[in-house]
């Protein structure tokens, strides 16, 4: 008897068929060193990933500008985009497929990334409140960064057109842009940190604007079924959560819908935090306006994924921390093997080989 019949199915985007419904979902890991390199334990670990249909990298920043995490990986040089080859590679030669995540933390960043000392960028200068950072300086509150002038917004949308042609030429089979968690574009898009007075703040349609312009540049580098969009409604990771936040994801969702995008990823669980200001979206509510894929994540486990799928809220279902310590999950739902105890917080961004591609597949009994 199948195990999870609808998750564990094929399923096509555009001209692509992922072998199952399983989808690694983007994890920091912080092993790219300070050079922010991709390398071979990366490629050894994306691997044994690859039981998932469809891989979305970790967080990928996009310009130096971007950097606001230690050890994360980049795509902002030709020589970081050659070191990706080996991880896209190694996920192909196991028959699944890849997206890079492109990233701009925006405010949730400090000073001490940059050589110059130059504060973190946002949409308005408004600070992560009572939180701290860690930096190649130690741990320190966040600082009020710099609102971005109006006339340097298309520099960073090149920023996010330049890491698409990179990730193209490193074998890459998509992008996704990272709409959520806080970053560069949720500051943008989300009214309690984009207080503008210009033609990217103020309405919807103001705050939308540039992730469509991010994504007008992306889409002249790659199809518009090989680019994915991040949001997560429901988050207070960095300090968000806006009062208006269903009208403003509903609002964005119907623009990303005319785009026919490769599909929608939507953090609509609370495991990883709940603002608490209404009742939470859910993937029904983004169905009704995104026709295209629909991608769930946060908190689910194999049942709850597979009812997803099942009652049509979800086209795809994407695995964060149950990834980390089983690099051999799609097996274990396929068997109904038991999953492995939850790797420790310690080993997620510990920049050590341990703890990242070291834990073992199941051992059925003989």
């Amino acid at each position: 008897m199948t195990v999870s019949p609808h998750l564990l199915s094929p399923f096509s985007i555009g001209d692509r068929t992922l072998k199952n419904r399983v989808v690694l979902a983007p994890l920091t890991r912080a092993r790219a060193g300070v050079e922010r390199m991709p390398n071979a334990l990366m490629a050894e670990y994306y691997a044994q990933r690859s039981n998932a249909g469809l891989l979305i990298s970790e967080a990928t920043v996009v310009s130096e500008q971007g950097i606001g995490w230690q050890n994360s990986p980049g795509i902002y040089t030709d020589a970081q985009a050659d070191a990706w080859q080996p991880v896209t590679q190694a996920v192909h030669d196991r028959d699944s497929q890849i997206f890079l995540q492109l990233w701009h933390c925006g405010r949730a960043s400090h000073s001490s990334f940059f050589a110059d000392g130059s504060l973190p960028v946002s949409a308005s200068a408004i600070a992560i409140a009572n939180d701290h950072i860690h930096t190649p300086t130690g741990k320190h509150p966040y600082e009020t960064p710099r609102a971005l002038e109006t006339e340097e917004v298309a520099a960073v949308v090149e920023d996010y057109r330049r890491a698409a042609e990179r990730a193209k030429a490193a074998g890459f089979d998509g992008v996704e842009v990272h709409a959520a968690n806080g970053y560069l574009i949720d500051q943008f898009l989300q009214s309690k940190t984009n207080q503008r007075s210009d033609h990217y703040g103020g309405s919807l349609e103001n705050r939308y604007q540039f992730l469509s312009e991010i994504l007008a540049a992306v889409l002249t580098v790659l199809p518009a079924d090989r680019v994915g969009v991040r949001l997560s409604p429901n988050g207070v990771f960095n300090d968000m959560g806006s009062p208006d936040y269903r009208e403003t994801f509903t609002y964005v969702a119907q623009q990303l819908n005319a785009l026919n995008l490769g599909y929608l990823h939507v953090m609509d669980g609370l495991a990883f935090g709940f603002h608490q200001l209404g009742e939470p979206m859910t993937l029904t509510e983004f169905r009704a306006v995104f026709a295209g894929c629909l991608i769930g994540n946060c908190g689910y486990t194999q049942d709850t994924a597979e009812a997803a799928i099942a009652s049509g809220q979800a086209d795809l279902i994407a695995f964060g921390r149950p990834f980390i310590s089983n690099p051999d999950l799609v097996d274990r739902f396929a068997n109904g093997w038991p999953l492995a105890p939850e790797a420790p917080m310690a080993d997620w961004y510990s920049f050590e080989p341990a703890g990242y591609a070291d834990f073992p597949a199941y051992q059925a009994s003989a």
